[in-house]
């Protein structure tokens, strides 16, 4: 009977505990969309990121206003470098990069707030589970919301907001999770023909 009392206990103990922040994967390719309302901007970027050696690559679709803008932007943040090239006017901006990479995902030091399904519960398959944290980046004071698979901690959703940058939300999509060629890391030849003399 005792016996019987404590796994009782411990399983009202187990079931009270709120989940802890996952490793979300640290490679991956898919398409990221960015939405800031209150300037007009729409961004939808097919993604290739890379934590383990720090480097991130975006292939831009830019839309603000009625302005439209394409551009192929690598960060290598390991060399503090990065390479913008407008892809209409094969112009290249090669800049030195003075942030840290930021992680897609669950940072370690976030909070956990609640779990929701999205799409119709009641018919198999149609729906997904997702982990929803909260937390600050302390390095620009930005306070951020991330929604990630549970299980998987593949990320879904991303809001952020800080007192220079406003809102900011970002929506993942067709992840494909693993190692990625290095050469997709290579910055365009554009921004290169002067380091080659």
């Amino acid at each position: 009977m005792i016996a019987l009392a404590f796994i009782a206990a411990l399983c009202v103990v187990c079931s009270a505990q709120l989940p802890a922040p996952c490793e979300s994967p640290k490679q991956w390719t898919g398409v990221r969309t960015l939405i800031d309302p209150s300037k007009h901007f729409f961004e939808k970027a097919r993604v290739a990121y890379d934590e383990e050696n720090m480097r991130t690559r975006f292939t831009e679709e830019i839309e603000q206003g009625k302005e439209r803008d394409f551009y192929d932007v690598l960060h290598l943040y390991a060399t503090k470098k990065e390479y913008r090239l407008n892809m209409k006017t094969k112009q290249c901006n090669v800049t030195t990069l003075t942030r840290s990479m930021r992680q897609v995902g669950v940072p370690m030091n976030a909070t956990y707030l609640y779990t929701a399904e999205i799409g119709p519960v009641q018919i198999p398959l149609e729906h997904l589970t997702v982990a929803v944290f909260a937390g600050n980046y302390t390095e620009d004071n930005v306070k951020y919301m991330s929604y990630v698979t549970t299980p998987g901690c593949i990320p879904v959703m991303d809001r952020y907001s800080n007192s220079i940058t406003g809102y900011i939300e970002s929506h993942y999509f067709d992840i494909k999770v693993g190692a990625i060629p290095a050469d997709r890391f290579t910055p365009p030849p554009e921004c290169t023909k002067d380091e080659e003399y």
